[in-house]
């Protein structure tokens, strides 16, 4: 009996680059960016270039929003031609509508075998959990079973980063319990992590520098001694600490692959310019 075919596909927050993505297809339907009256596609209207420079001299925030149900239903039906089934792995549903309005288009498809998961992350946390369903279904896997491949990633995800302000978090109101640390001086450096789908606080750290090796030191408390099994390094407008934090990683974790990526624009208008952040999970 012929295996089914299962297609996986994602968001535009999960940022997957291309080196971690293989010969994989997973394609991705974006997030919306809405700047006063214009209205941009995330990853697809807007290249993330202009789109810093554009925030950085801003007086007027972006603001995000999630893809309807009607463009799900175009989406999956897109996603669907030629495949038994579709599993979708999206954004946090406490950072975002994304998997509500997922869950509302796949209610009004019963031709078509659909399943939702949510990922309790994004960036390459998302990516990561995204990857795991894709590959599980490249090699033969069972609905279920890809199912279970993108849900046992997502409960093993970390994700840290460090923000050059909290104004961005705040004004986006995404900043979760970490608005207590609103107020504090201007020279503590926020850490931060995503903990059950939602931006929570991990410490004040008073320099930048001290909040790169404190963020690496949990890390490597919460691998309790074993292996990285992927690891991703991002950035927002920062390439070239990125990459330091990449070296760092490598050095550290003894990991021969550091995948490196930046965010898409619309968790960058929440994030800011400035964060640096690692996505990781344990073998």
């Amino acid at each position: 009996m012929a295996h089914k075919k299962i297609a996986v596909v994602t968001d535009s927050t999960a940022c997957i680059p291309e080196e971690a993505l293989g010969p994989l297809n997973i394609p991705w339907i974006p997030l919306w960016l809405l700047w006063g009256d214009e209205r941009f596609r995330d990853g697809v209207d807007i290249d993330q270039p202009t789109f810093y420079t554009r925030l950085r001299a801003a007086k007027t925030f972006p603001t995000t929003s999630q893809p309807s149900s009607g463009e799900f239903l175009e989406f999956f039906k897109e996603a669907g031609k030629g495949a038994n089934a579709v599993v979708g792995v999206f954004i946090s549903s406490p950072l975002s509508g994304t998997v509500e309005n997922a869950q509302a288009a796949a209610k009004q498809m019963p031709d078509l075998e659909l399943r939702i998961v949510d990922s309790l992350s994004t960036s390459m946390g998302l990516g990561f959990a995204a990857l795991a369903a894709a590959r599980a279904a490249a090699a033969g896997v069972p609905l279920d079973g890809v199912v279970a491949a993108a849900e046992s990633v997502r409960d093993r995800a970390e994700v840290l980063f460090a923000v050059g302000t909290l104004e961005y978090l705040h004004r986006g109101g995404r900043i979760g319990g970490a608005k207590r640390l609103l107020g504090t001086a201007l020279n503590i450096k926020p850490l931060l992590h995503l903990e059950h789908g939602r931006i929570e606080p991990l410490a004040q750290v008073r320099t930048r520098r001290k909040a790169i090796e404190h963020m690496l030191d949990i890390a490597e408390e919460r691998l309790q001694g074993r292996r990285m099994a992927e690891v991703a390094v991002l950035d927002v407008d920062c390439v070239k600490e990125g990459d330091a934090l990449a070296e760092q990683v490598r050095r550290r974790f003894t990991v021969d692959t550091v995948f490196r990526t930046p965010v898409s624009p619309v968790i960058g208008a929440h994030a800011g310019p400035g964060t640096v952040g690692i996505c990781f999970y344990p073998s």
